[in-house]
């Protein structure tokens, strides 16, 4: 299991990455929030971009944002592997895989916890990687969604069904209780749960 860390809900961020980069995580996930896409809104790309300074993982970007578009060109500048955004943008979302792919950068797409899983049957030929949310978006330190153990084993069905062989990821309360509802899973993003504890590592390898 791949294990992506989140550092949304870090209270000093430039010191929690450097101790991630001494781990083996396989990600730094960074949450990109507009305040308007969901209520929260983060550090701007101004600071974003020096995350660098602190860290050599390559980088899991989601965006919670209305507009795809105005950030993909951004983080694509970055030690960025991944660019996910969501399912449910009022955008042309088959422009804006193309336009990840155009940076030669892997694409993905987020839906939400109520979202219809149907609705990512269109653009399943276009990810890498979908990212089912376990809680609702922009907020650290939710509980996960039981329901999601569900959603999580249909995205997989439907993944073998279209012969597909983008990943699925899960964002949202994972924890090593909780992992147990995502075998179908090949990537966990977790926050709280690593950066809230004592021993980085620890807590990744539980996740794995």
């Amino acid at each position: 299991m791949k294990v992506s860390a989140s550092f949304l809900s870090s209270e000093n961020a430039p010191k929690d990455l450097k101790l991630l980069d001494l781990t083996d995580v396989d990600y730094i996930h960074l949450d990109i929030m507009d305040g308007k896409f969901v209520s929260n809104k983060t550090m701007p790309f101004s600071q974003m971009k020096n995350i660098y300074k602190y860290t050599s993982k390559r980088l899991d970007v989601h965006l919670m944002v209305d507009d795809p578009k105005k950030y993909i060109p951004l983080y694509a500048e970055l030690n960025t592997e991944y660019i996910t955004f969501h399912v449910e943008v009022d955008q042309d979302i088959l422009k804006c895989l193309q336009m990840i792919k155009d940076y030669s950068i892997k694409t993905g797409l987020a839906i939400k916890p109520t979202t219809k899983i149907s609705t990512l049957i269109p653009y399943l030929p276009y990810v890498d990687l979908i990212l089912i949310m376990s809680v609702e978006p922009g907020q650290g330190g939710q509980s996960f969604i039981e329901e999601s153990k569900n959603r999580i084993e249909e995205v997989r069905v439907l993944l073998e069904e279209y012969n597909i062989p983008a990943i699925i990821s899960v964002d949202g309360g994972i924890n090593d209780n909780t992992k147990s509802k995502c075998l179908q899973a090949d990537m966990l993003v977790a926050g709280s749960y690593i950066i809230n504890g004592e021993n980085f590592q620890e807590k990744i390898s539980s996740l794995r």
